[in-house]
């Protein structure tokens, strides 16, 4: 089985682009695993366009599947999703100022400091998932981390999908291959959608969970929170 994991932080930037709290990130969190997703994600960035650190801390009580913080792992971070203890955190390679994730980790010009933030995470019983692109070589570096899974960047797909969907998709099989003889878990995210989630899932059946946000909270504002929920979840079987 293959869980989603719903990203609320579209639900924040509509909030704060008036202030106040409506739409509540709280009550968006609960329906959305009322409603049957299998877990929550946000991703707090230093400038707080969305997310905040206090929505973090604040929502933790109401999580009762599993809470996700993606984000680039500064000190700042790494002490906010060990104090909220988080139930996996996925690590990216973002910018400070960067409007959203684009690219995966360079795991193996960057495994020193990956394995130093990921044993800190373990040590607080924290799963990790790290970035990557579709690529073997990353993804052998990203088992040399010692992180729990990965999580493949599925932008490149999303973006093929309608002119050609199997040479979308052979990039991501080979991941897929190259992350099992690893001993890595496999994870997915950004821009998944209705149109190209279920031709993955069939695909890859190893998938343990993916996060989507910007599709399903689009999609929520013309069929409705419950329904969408529904049918994202109708691809993942």
């Amino acid at each position: 089985m293959t869980r989603l994991s719903v990203n609320i932080n579209k639900i924040a930037t509509l909030r704060n682009s008036r202030g106040g709290n409506i739409p509540s990130v709280k009550t968006a969190a609960e329906n959305c695993q009322k409603f049957g997703a299998q877990g929550i994600t946000v991703h707090p960035r230093p400038d707080e366009r969305h997310i905040t650190r206090k929505d973090v801390y604040e929502i933790k009580p109401f999580i009762t599947t599993e809470y996700n913080i993606e984000g680039y792992p500064s000190e700042e971070f790494l002490r906010m999703v060990t104090e909220v203890q988080a139930d996996q955190v996925t690590l990216v390679p973002d910018k400070h100022n960067q409007l959203t994730s684009d690219h995966g980790w360079d795991t193996w010009g960057e495994l020193s400091f990956l394995k130093e933030v990921i044993s800190r995470l373990k040590a607080h019983e924290i799963r990790t998932s790290i970035f990557v692109d579709p690529d073997p070589v990353a993804i052998e570096g990203a088992a040399e981390t010692g992180t729990n899974r990965i999580e493949l960047y599925t932008e490149p797909y999303a973006r093929l999908y309608p002119l050609d969907r199997w040479k979308a998709l052979e990039p991501f099989i080979e991941a897929a291959k190259a992350a099992d003889e690893a001993g890595l878990e496999l994870n997915a995210g950004h821009d998944l959608s209705l149109e190209n989630l279920n031709y993955l899932y069939k695909n890859i059946p190893s998938l343990k969970e993916v996060s989507i946000g910007h599709a399903l909270i689009s999609d929520a504002l013309y069929l409705g929170l419950e329904e969408t929920i529904r049918k994202y979840l109708l691809c993942l079987k």
